[in-house]
């Protein structure tokens, strides 16, 4: 059964804490420090704790007398016939006195719901929208005229209300599936924002400049078109523009009031607020200040236009100094990496919410959100808004009254095995319809030099059994921190190892003293495979993770065969935390590491501490042909094109022989996703940027080293010892030739 995943209720707050501050409304709307959420009510109260991709949102307390229709699920209101025969301000300023009190109760409620949101019975269950969710549903014109209730799309104005809210945030990153309904949904949020703000600018960006007119004049103006007259501002221009929606009072309407009733012209105000859209470019915006940038199909811009680049612009535009005035509503699927689908993931990465800086923000200020396939595939969601992820055993309807047959997923499967064969077409339809973020940036196999196939295959499997592979994330130490005495691990959800396996306990530690010198005691088991760094801090603040894995060989031990065990992709605080890792690593598993030598320090450090026995040496020289200082600490060159040549054959190796589905049908026990997708995108050309790739491939020629050996056994010619037959004939014999 399909386990929902994508929303959690939580409790980090004390219920009589809540209670407390309720009873005299101190919760504001915004970033509440003190308890670490973001609270998007408006009345004071707040009830459940939502935690949406690591985002603690506090919603609003459900009201007494929750709304319910009476097919219990959210259903629209139908707008009162004698208001809708009013399409502006100057009708209902025309509309008669005594016909107007009567509306007065109903308007002030609808901009009540537009503010605090609105509370519904669905399925029995009371569910809150929040005000931007409940103008898209109740007054948002659509290609399909009104749009449906979806929850995906409740958790998704949940998730942007938290986005308004938090001072510290930017906008959002949404990572989505094709038809979706952001564009409709970001669209209808700029037009509701856009006529409540005054002297304001909205923009709008997409992949290319005509996709942000054919948004601009097929959604945002029909949206804007279509509101009822109290929500309606005054409007200067065309019924339909082109290219600037601008509600401000036209000079054409001074005059025709002040003409024909008389009136002054500051009675007739506008909100001089626009709304338009830009040419797809790095500078698109400069320059301006905006309340709220739309970015469609962002992770579809191709070169020579970066998101990336357009992302450093735009962002000044939705601040002043440090306090930030605007927002950005970013929302794609992803091309193919080197099309465009690179940089969106860079983005969307450092979009991370449970990663921020002193001053509490993500790297790129905005908060990313991901909402599989599953949770919004049209066709496939009941007609209370929830989707059918798997195949139902009674009838399920859709909001047309359609009967959905098949679960989600199941359908989703059956697309995915008919394409097996053909994996670039499989590739774009997971970008397409992803169910996990590695699904979302799958790359095009031409793009690679190793079998993206055989990769794809086994990550797909990895993620399938993703709960069951036993994966575990920890650290190691040294018993009560004692240095070079045993080493231990501990399990820890933050930790910076994940292992696959752990030897048992008469395997580890496993240490052999020779001359004073330290040397594996299980290095017929496997090895480590290293790429190190030398300086703690850099320029950018990133630099490349230290990188470590570790990988079995054959052995006649209590051990899987060929098989990843260890990965560490990590930069802690400083190097020799790093250096530190990695000996208490070697050491408890008692195996060799083959490092590169052009980062040295590593490698003093391991000698200084007497490990000098654990430091492989290249396996291609012997040991007369080394220079000194490989003789002195070990290690392998990063420079020689025949050491890169070496390196990117034992991946190929070993990816064809164990990693994906084999001829039997089972599959390879490579279960590490990070170093897998690593694989995918490696470049030979630009190793440096692979830092799971070179350490890997490493622990690879170091288990293979005999394959490197420069004096390889030349197998001698059998000899010839035949005997040699004669002719007798005659009085002397003759060999037979």
């Amino acid at each position: 059964m399909y386990e929902q995943s994508l929303v959690k209720i939580i409790e980090p707050i004390k219920r009589t804490t809540i209670s407390r501050l309720n009873k005299s409304k101190k919760w504001k709307y915004g970033y509440n420090k003190e308890h670490d959420i973001v609270v998007i009510s408006k009345t004071g109260k707040i009830g459940k704790i939502y935690e949406i991709q690591g985002l603690r949102i506090g919603l609003p307390l459900e009201p007494k007398g929750v709304h319910m229709h009476p097919k219990n699920k959210w259903v629209k209101f139908e707008q009162p016939k004698e208001l809708s025969r009013l399409k502006n301000i100057f009708d209902w300023k025309n509309y008669p006195d005594e016909n107007k009190e009567k509306w007065f109760d109903y308007i002030d409620e609808e901009f009540k719901r537009r503010d605090e949101g609105f509370w519904f019975t669905n399925g029995g269950k009371p569910t809150y929208l929040t005000g931007a969710h409940y103008m898209y549903l109740q007054w948002s014109k659509i290609d399909v005229g009104a749009p449906d209730f979806r929850e995906a799309n409740r958790l998704f104005f949940i998730f942007w209300e938290a986005c308004k809210a938090d001072k510290r945030c930017y906008g959002m990153c949404y990572l989505k599936n094709r038809r979706s309904g952001f564009s409709f949904m970001s669209s209808a949020e700029t037009v509701n924002l856009a006529t409540l703000a005054s002297d304001s600018r909205y923009g709008i960006l997409s992949k290319t400049g005509a996709d942000a007119k054919k948004m601009f004049t097929d959604k945002v103006v029909p949206i804007s078109i279509n509101y009822p007259f109290f929500f309606k501002p005054i409007q200067d221009g065309m019924d339909r523009p082109k290219s600037e929606l601008a509600y401000r009072v036209p000079a054409s309407k001074f005059t025709r009031k002040k003409i024909t009733t008389n009136e002054k012209l500051e009675d007739i105000q506008g909100l001089d607020t626009t709304i338009d859209w830009k040419n797809t470019g790095d500078n698109s915006y400069d320059g301006e200040k905006l309340n709220l940038l739309v970015h469609d199909e962002s992770g579809k811009w191709e070169r020579p236009d970066n998101i990336l680049n357009n992302w450093r612009v735009t962002k000044t535009c939705l601040r002043l100094g440090s306090r930030i005035i605007g927002k950005c509503m970013m929302g794609s699927t992803s091309n193919a990496l080197d099309k465009g689908g690179d940089n969106f993931k860079k983005l969307y990465n450092a979009s991370d919410v449970t990663k921020r800086n002193r001053n509490g923000q993500t790297k790129s200020g905005l908060y990313s959100l991901f909402i599989p396939m599953e949770w919004n595939y049209e066709g496939f969601i009941d007609e209370f808004g929830f989707p059918v992820f798997t195949t139902p055993d009674t009838d399920v309807f859709a909001p047309d009254g359609e009967l959905i047959d098949i679960g989600v997923i199941d359908n989703w499967q059956n697309e995915a095995d008919g394409l097996k064969d053909d994996q670039d077409a499989l590739n774009e339809f997971y970008r397409q319809f992803p169910r996990t973020e590695e699904h979302a940036f799958r790359d095009e196999t031409k793009n690679s030099i190793f079998n993206l196939v055989k990769i794809y295959e086994q990550i797909d499997y990895n993620e399938e059994l993703s709960r069951s592979l036993g994966i575990t994330k920890g650290n190691f130490q040294w018993v009560n921190g004692i240095k070079d005495s045993t080493v231990i691990f501990y399990p820890d959800p933050k930790g910076r190892f994940q292992l696959s396996w752990v030897p048992p306990q008469q395997l580890q530690n496993r240490v052999v003293i020779k001359n004073g010198v330290k040397y594996p005691g299980n290095e017929h088991m496997g090895a480590f495979g290293c790429d190190s760094y030398d300086i703690s801090g850099t320029v950018d603040g990133e630099g490349s993770k230290g990188a470590l894995h570790g990988l079995t060989r054959f052995s006649m031990e209590d051990a899987p065969a060929n098989s990843f065990f260890l990965e560490y992709l990590s930069r802690p605080p400083t190097a020799e935390i790093f250096f530190e890792d990695v000996l208490m690593a070697i050491v408890f598993y008692g195996m060799p590491i083959l490092a590169e030598n052009n980062k040295p320090r590593l490698l003093y450090y391991l000698r200084r501490r007497g490990y000098r026995g654990f430091s492989m040496n290249r396996p291609d020289k012997i040991w007369n042909k080394l220079s000194v200082a490989e003789k002195e600490i070990g290690g392998i060159p990063n420079s020689s094109e025949d050491i890169k040549q070496a390196h990117a054959a034992a991946i190929e190796m070993y990816i064809q022989d164990h990693v994906g589905m084999k001829q039997d049908g089972s599959f390879g026990n490579m279960y590490f996703n990070r170093t897998l997708n690593d694989w995918s995108r490696f470049d030979i050309t630009k190793r440096t940027k692979h830092d799971a790739a070179i350490s890997s491939g490493l622990a690879i020629m170091a288990n293979n080293r005999h394959l490197y050996a420069p004096n390889a056994k030349i197998e001698k010619p059998k000899l010839n010892i035949s005997i040699s037959k004669y002719n007798n004939a005659g009085t002397n014999s003759q060999i037979i030739k």
